[in-house]
């Protein structure tokens, strides 16, 4: 690459423009704007993301600091507080939810794996509730004095991508989102048990695909079929039957299968029903221990991305934001894997975050570095801004 381009610039060689113009004229983003286009916006509102801008007001003195630099980072002409907070205001948010879902594709294709134990694509669905000021975004009133919204997001084991984010006002119920997800035949799709709904979970078997979920302590069950088992393995039974109860057996009429898991990490017994009946107990065990990754996913976004602390007050201003951060995400996913970067996506993005201003060549920054240095670099960076 050009080493007289800053990494920032080089990063974005990564992203495919002329897709994004195709969304940005699909939705007319571009209709009467003159300098701040579409394209300035979504790399403004990254530069943010990955530079860990705390507010609109504190990202755009960073971008004013380095004013000169504007051109080349490919932020345009007049990159001002009131031009951000228009477009984020008035632009169509679906601009930028083609364009999130079109790199998540790209990335999922680009870390496509076959190293997860069990054959097929694995995903776990879970929600995370992100709180918000009332009086500010009125529009998502959750409670009598909070706002909030939620992050449905069904997220793919081997690839460690969110293949599907929906986004609903924090008084959805949970189990509302399922009706939403595109369900892929020969798929599993883990859940806790929040997501206990029969007649929700019977879709998943209509559309030949698989789900593994937590049971509930009220679960009404007939064994008609018992499978030897190996407690050695932390298997405890093994059964094969229907639901009882009235309501619930014409909600699921098939047979289900039912697996008593105890786990010697947590000292913990679990309850598991899915309506797989080839996979080994173990592997059921297995699978709902990944419903985990989604967790972590959750933890990691809302820690190193900025999507708690919102640049616009409106619902699409939100979206949008959620959006760029999703963006964010998929290409630095997707650097790494171009390059062949052993890192963890903590450490890249955290490289990438005091790096973008620099013109070193993008490799350089991982191929030339100890990474006990990077770790030691990170760990008095973050005690700096700790005191």
């Amino acid at each position: 690459m050009n080493t007289g381009k800053f990494i920032f610039a080089q990063m974005v060689e990564f992203l495919p423009q002329r897709v994004f113009d195709n969304f940005v004229s699909k939705y007319q983003g571009n209709k009467y704007v003159k300098h701040f286009s579409c394209w300035n916006q979504l790399l403004v509102m990254m530069f943010g993301q990955l530079t860990g801008r705390d507010s609109l007001r504190d990202l755009i003195v960073v971008v004013d600091a380095h004013s000169q630099k504007c051109y080349h980072l490919g932020f345009g002409k007049s990159v001002t507080r009131s031009n951000l907070s228009k477009a984020n205001e008035k632009r169509d948010y679906k601009i930028f939810e083609d364009y999130a879902y079109y790199l998540i594709n790209i990335a999922r294709q680009r870390r496509c794996n076959n190293d997860f134990e069990i054959q097929g694509k694995v995903y776990a669905f879970d929600s995370s509730t992100i709180d918000l000021c009332l009086n500010v975004f009125w529009w998502a009133k959750f409670r009598k004095a909070k706002a909030g919204i939620k992050l449905h997001t069904l997220y793919e084991i081997a690839t460690q991508i969110p293949a599907f984010i929906h986004i609903t006002n924090a008084t959805v119920n949970d189990m509302n989102a399922m009706d939403v997800i595109p369900y892929e035949s020969g798929a599993y799709y883990i859940f806790d048990r929040g997501y206990v709904d029969f007649e929700r979970l019977c879709n998943i078997t209509k559309h030949t695909a698989y789900f593994v979920i937590r049971a509930k302590k009220n679960l009404q069950f007939h064994c008609s079929q018992m499978k030897e088992v190996n407690e050695k393995n932390g298997v405890l039974s093994d059964q094969i039957g229907n639901l009882t109860g009235f309501y619930i057996a014409k909600d699921y009429p098939d047979e289900i299968r039912k697996v008593v898991y105890y786990d010697k990490e947590t000292n913990r017994t679990f309850v598991y029903l899915t309506n797989n009946m080839e996979l080994i107990p173990e592997q059921i065990a297995l699978l709902y221990k990944n419903r985990w990754q989604v967790e972590l996913f959750f933890k990691w976004i809302k820690q190193h991305l900025k999507v708690k602390t919102f640049w616009g007050i409106t619902e699409n201003a939100v979206r949008i934001q959620i959006y760029c951060a999703i963006i964010s995400y998929c290409l630095v996913a997707i650097i790494e894997k171009d390059l062949m970067i052993n890192r963890s996506t903590y450490e890249v993005l955290q490289i990438f975050g005091i790096s973008l201003l620099d013109k070193t060549p993008i490799g350089e920054l991982f191929f030339n570095t100890d990474k006990n240095n990077v770790k030691e670099l990170l760990s008095e960076q973050l005690t700096i801004n700790f005191f």
